[in-house]
């Protein structure tokens, strides 16, 4: 079945950006976040040895301080992005964002400042996911914003496969600290391509006044709206499994299976069926619905998590049983996730900014707890990450049990292509 194409130039005449590149740019921010965490991986044998981490497990607080800065600091962003419009606080982020990541190369002595800077950064990258979701919000509902968030999250995935052999290549020329160096041109990057090509796409009778009032009821609203938090708790839940695994995949390609000549291959593969994933979901869910694909993603996810926790848990992994369990967990993570997002935000539109920092707060420090708790876990087997996965996965199915009622996979109407602000869901 073919469906037209959605753009935005076409939604609103004035807006003149094209599609592509609306989508290019939302991706672009995406990224930020995920060659924060994806570019360290591969130095993490080289920091610990440079800043003298004796315990194996420590060396995950360096992407965990990240993550916790990129969740704490998102409700800061929300309201900010409501108040002044989303190009403003893009470019003050990201700024803040690259000179964060100047200061931890030139600071980068020791092992708790380098957390500490760390945590800065993540601080103040955490704007972008906030911008990228109230930007497309601003745009697209329901079906039409998945389809736009699967489209950006394959050019965003494209990331993971290839930030650990960038963060190698650098450091084949200088050393780790040039990895952070790199992230800022990057942030630095994007703020010129969008400054120079997105126009505003905050609506001025959509701006909120930023007082704790008006803040208040906009975060109620969110935490109040059973969609809004169903689907936000559900998404927390399986972020916590991947952080799970992404703090300790290294560990576990080197540690377990002592292949770490592998490892990059191996997690750009999961990468791919990530991204593989993605594209699947922009074919198929305008006319399946955001619903009959999340909830049929969920369900394989958790039974592909409990035979690889079964299978860990009795001793019989390999490196190959791994990674054809992960990547296909990974596949369904993805298919799960991305309109696990669009439908948490269908009822709370018409305060996109305020709703995405909270949304965001919520999956982020919440993922990212949850991911420390997997990391910790790691005792030289893969039991604890696919243990960590499937109990995950199995809460994440209560929540939307309950979130729906216990009515799975109900269809749903295809909504407009310019995002109302009453729930279209």
């Amino acid at each position: 079945m073919m469906h037209a194409p959605l753009s935005p130039a076409a939604a609103r005449p004035e807006f003149a950006i094209g599609f592509r590149e609306f989508v290019g740019i939302v991706a672009a921010l995406m990224a930020v976040n995920a060659l924060g965490i994806d570019m360290m991986l591969p130095a993490l044998p080289a920091m610990g040895h440079s800043l003298g981490i004796a315990e194996e497990n420590q060396r995950q607080w360096i992407i965990a301080a990240y993550v916790l800065g990129f969740g704490s600091c998102q409700l800061v962003y929300g309201p900010l992005v409501d108040r002044f419009g989303r190009k403003p606080v893009l470019t003050i982020s990201l700024t803040l964002s690259a000179l964060a990541c100047v200061a931890a190369a030139a600071l980068a002595h020791d092992f708790t400042t380098v957390v500490a800077a760390r945590l800065l950064q993540g601080m103040t990258a955490a704007g972008s996911r906030v911008l990228a979701v109230s930007i497309v919000r601003d745009r697209y509902s329901g079906r039409q914003m998945a389809r736009v968030m699967s489209l950006s999250f394959i050019v965003f995935l494209a990331v993971p496969i290839l930030a650990p052999s960038l963060g190698q290549l650098v450091m084949l020329v200088m050393p780790w600290p040039g990895i952070f160096y790199s992230l800022a041109a990057f942030a630095m990057a994007v703020v010129l391509w969008a400054n120079l090509r997105l126009p505003e796409t905050l609506r001025p009778q959509d701006r909120r006044p930023i007082s704790p009032r008006s803040i208040m009821a906009a975060t109620r609203m969110v935490l109040t709206t059973p969609m809004s938090i169903g689907y936000t708790v559900a998404a927390t839940l399986l972020f916590g499994g991947l952080m799970g695994y992404i703090n300790s995949a290294q560990q576990i390609f080197t540690d377990v299976f002592h292949e770490e000549r592998l490892f990059t291959i191996a997690f750009a593969g999961c990468a791919a069926a990530m991204g593989f994933s993605s594209l699947l979901n922009s074919r198929i869910v305008e006319r399946l619905g955001t619903r009959l694909v999340s909830h049929s993603a969920l369900v394989a996810y958790v039974a592909i998590t409990g035979v690889h926790a079964l299978t860990a848990g009795r001793g019989h992994e390999d490196i190959w049983t791994f990674c054809a369990f992960q990547a296909a967990t990974m596949a369904t993570f993805s298919l799960a996730s991305s309109n696990f997002n669009a439908m948490a935000m269908e009822p709370v539109g018409h305060i996109a900014g305020t709703a995405a920092s909270v949304q965001g707060t919520i999956s982020t420090l919440g993922g990212a707890l949850l991911g420390i708790l997997i990391g910790q876990a790691f005792d030289g087997s893969t039991a604890p990450v696919a243990i960590g996965l499937f109990l995950l996965g199995l809460i994440a199915l209560a929540i939307v049990l309950l979130t729906e009622r216990g009515r799975l996979f109900r269809p749903q109407h295809a909504a407009p292509i310019v995002a109302p602000l009453t729930p279209a869901d």
